[in-house]
């Protein structure tokens, strides 16, 4: 029999966390509720539906929340992340676990758009993940259609590739992507979600911008053909277009100075070393997930 545990991160969710804690006991086997530093009464009110209890003493970010619980669920053959705001349907937990259990799978991602953008998603919402979704999918060559959900079942033997290093909501991104790179199995099931309840403690804006920043920083890394040597043709391109617009206009006497052609040349070389650095980096990287077999 594979224990199953679920692991939710709470940051002032007095009103929701009792009864998400409470109806996921249904389904698992263990619940442990990591609460994020919160200044309500969220950890009396975990206390009082009798599940387990983490406390951080300060607000550290969903991230630390996640490796927080992770560390105490170690032991369990499936982990089950879950927010605490309400906006999940608990009962798609079976639903979630299937795979795994089933060895078709070793990572679930609960997703609210396999068969479109329905799910009442605010359309602002929606354009934000899909961006989001784009560059996740392209950073860790998968394809997922909610890439910011943060309902997901782990096997045990994913926790190694688990670094943590995003502290806020950035997580989510970060966890496929390093899925991806240890070759797990990734595979998504329908779920379905609440959007009449309002979870979101920061401005959609900022905190799009904010994930979106840190997987762009990340594609350095993993695809570094994207982040220097694509930018680098574009360079080229545009300093080849400038250098004969302005050289022409030299030499037709409508220009009389070379500094704008200096300067075109000296995009075009810079935008020559970008793109070779990126192909230079991908062709290490192969070697390198060659030469341990991946």
């Amino acid at each position: 029999m594979q224990e199953v545990t679920v692991v939710i991160p709470a940051y002032n969710e007095q009103i929701s966390v009792g009864s998400v804690a409470l109806q996921a006991s249904k389904f698992v086997d263990r619940v442990i509720v990591v609460d994020d530093g919160s200044t309500d009464n969220t950890a009396e009110i975990v206390e009082l539906a009798g599940v387990e209890l983490i406390k951080h003493e300060k607000n550290m970010g969903k991230g630390v929340a996640l490796k927080t619980g992770f560390e105490a669920a170690k032991n369990s053959d499936i982990i089950v992340t879950l927010d605490a705001d309400g906006q999940h349907r608990i009962s798609d937990i079976p639903k979630l676990i299937k795979p795994i259990k089933e060895g078709r799978a070793d990572i679930v991602n609960g997703s609210r758009y396999i068969n479109g953008d329905g799910k009442d998603t605010p359309i602002y919402r929606r354009l934000g993940q899909k961006v989001l979704d784009i560059a996740t999918n392209i950073n860790a060559n998968v394809k997922v259609t909610d890439s910011q959900s943060g309902f997901r079942a782990f096997s045990k033997k994913t926790l190694s590739a688990f670094r943590f290093e995003q502290k806020g909501y950035g997580i989510e991104s970060e966890m496929l992507i390093e899925a991806s790179n240890a070759d797990f199995k990734i595979k998504e099931v329908e779920i379905d979600v609440r959007y009449d309840l309002n979870g979101s403690k920061e401005n959609p804006l900022t905190h799009g911008l904010g994930v979106l920043i840190n997987i762009i920083q990340e594609t350095k890394f993993n695809r570094p053909i994207y982040f220097y040597t694509f930018p680098g043709f574009l360079m080229i391109g545009v300093g080849l277009v400038m250098g004969s617009i302005f050289f022409t206009d030299y030499l037709v006497g409508t220009s009389h100075s070379l500094t704008p052609t200096t300067f075109a040349a000296l995009l075009t070389i810079i935008g020559v070393f970008i793109s070779f650095t990126g192909i230079i980096l991908q062709s290490v990287g192969g070697m390198i997930d060659r030469s341990i077999g991946k």
